[in-house]
């Protein structure tokens, strides 16, 4: 090896050093293209300029999934006559999702799965619904949800970013009734109010035991979630103490806030999740709508841990996720939404099917349907109308794979059989909020499963399900 002096030896170990510090910039530069599966945990970019930044994009984005909704469906305030929810809020009514003119529901019904995918026939409505900002995702609330709560708690859960995006009147009634299976004798035990951490004790305080009641406060506890906590990378425009369960799962039941589900990457494979209703969480063994947690207690310290967020226990730390100890919060907090009892159904039996003396002639033949013709039972089984089990409908088999706002539209994978026990009070429908209505509803299994329905079938078989 020749001889080097001091100097030549600095000169060479400067060429080294820059030829590392170029091959790490390159390394670095690729690195940051690739998709990957954590999200940034050092933030560089002032927040007051994030949050300019994000304000500004607002109406464009906002714009951009409204013209969505409008091009997917009918959104007019349109009530079914004299059908109502348990507490008065008029029910939707009609198949909302829009067909091209060139077609229609019984010639899709018509043709082969194949023929739809392959001419671009299957309806707008009926691929899967991107979340408000799907590249950003979140948790998002109504903002009958977001009022109340600042009213009451003092507590905002506005997001700089983006609006909550479906019309109030395809919503579940707010604030919704609450119904105990240890005190059906009380009826609604909410009062007509919204349950929040400033009045949950002197509503439930003689009706609960104490376990429960502390279970209760906890589901009211606001705690640091992805969006809305102390950090610069947050959404809220002031520092926030979080959210709570029941910001979503709004007096046990559900006010269809949305956010996407953490199990899934990269971002745009992520699915948008409709808030589904903790009425009868007593009679279910699955949690989730596609993570088919085995209880209750597993659902709700899965929450905490990692959907709150999105799966990152890094981001979490950072945060501040809220370690629930299992043996006795989680074990309090599970306590009470088993207390969670669907509405009353007069027109019920004990074995969860209509009393012929209080049905009407199309409710009946819509029974008779949902358990012959229609085959729904075999999934939807009395008296609750679940089955607990995980389906996969396939319904990529009717288009092919494509972007629509952000959200990569391909399989939807096994999807929980919710109990359609009280469904008339938990639109909208499906797993990620597509479906605005039961007619959309049964417009949508009648294609995917090739029932052959005809019209008056169809309307009988949504007159049954408003009774159940």
């Amino acid at each position: 090896m020749r001889h080097t002096t001091p100097r030549n030896r600095w000169v060479l170990f400067g060429i080294f050093a820059t030829a590392l510090t170029v091959s790490g910039i390159g390394k670095a530069q690729e690195s940051a293209t690739k998709k990957s599966s954590y999200a940034p945990t050092v933030i560089n970019e002032d927040f007051a300029k994030t949050m300019a930044r994000m304000k500004a994009a607002k109406p464009e984005i906002m714009k951009r999934q409204i013209d969505l909704l409008n091009a997917r469906y009918d959104l007019s305030d349109r009530p079914a006559n004299g059908v109502t929810m348990s507490s008065g809020k008029p029910v939707q009514e009609g198949v909302r999702v829009k067909l091209s003119k060139d077609t229609s529901w019984d010639k899709l019904a018509a043709a082969s799965p194949e023929e739809i995918r392959e001419k671009g026939l299957f309806p707008a409505g009926f691929f899967p619904l991107p979340h408000p900002n799907h590249p950003e995702g979140g948790m998002t609330f109504p903002k009958f949800l977001i009022e109340e709560i600042k009213k009451q708690e003092g507590r905002d859960l506005v997001r700089f970013d983006l609006d909550f995006d479906l019309p109030n009147h395809f919503l579940p009634e707010f604030p919704a009734p609450i119904y105990l299976t240890t005190r059906p004798d009380l009826g609604d035990v909410s009062q007509g109010k919204l349950v929040t951490i400033d009045n949950y004790y002197e509503l439930f305080n003689g009706i609960l035991n104490p376990k429960q009641i502390e279970g209760l406060r906890m589901l009211l506890t606001p705690f640091s979630q992805q969006q809305f906590n102390q950090t610069e990378d947050r959404r809220s425009e002031r520092p926030s103490r979080g959210v709570a369960c029941f910001d979503c799962h709004a007096n046990g039941h559900t006010n269809a806030a949305t956010h996407l589900a953490g199990d899934t990457r990269p971002q745009e494979f992520r699915h948008r999740i409709d808030t589904p209703s903790l009425r009868g969480v007593n009679i279910q063994r699955l949690f989730g709508s596609q993570r088919a947690l085995k209880s209750v207690e597993d659902f709700t310290e899965f929450e905490q841990r990692a959907a709150y967020f999105d799966g990152d226990p890094v981001i979490a730390t950072k945060k501040g996720v809220n370690i629930l100890d299992r043996g006795s919060q989680v074990h309090f907090m599970a306590e009470f939404q088993e207390l969670l009892d669907f509405p009353p159904a007069p027109k019920l039996g004990i074995d969860g099917k209509l009393n012929p003396k209080m049905a009407t002639e199309s409710e009946m033949s819509g029974q008779a349907l949902f358990f012959g013709k229609a085959n729904c039972a075999s999934c939807h089984a009395a008296p609750y109308y679940t089955d607990n089990l995980m389906h996969n409908m396939k319904v990529e088999r009717f288009y092919k794979p494509q972007m629509i706002n952000g959200r990569m539209a391909s399989a939807d994978g096994p999807i929980k059989t919710f109990p359609l026990r009280g469904i008339k009070d938990s639109p909208p429908y499906l797993h990620d909020d597509r479906l605005l209505t039961l007619e959309d509803t049964v417009e949508f299994f009648n294609l995917i499963l090739d029932i052959k329905l005809t019209e008056p079938e169809k309307k009988d078989l949504v007159a049954f399900m408003r009774q159940l």
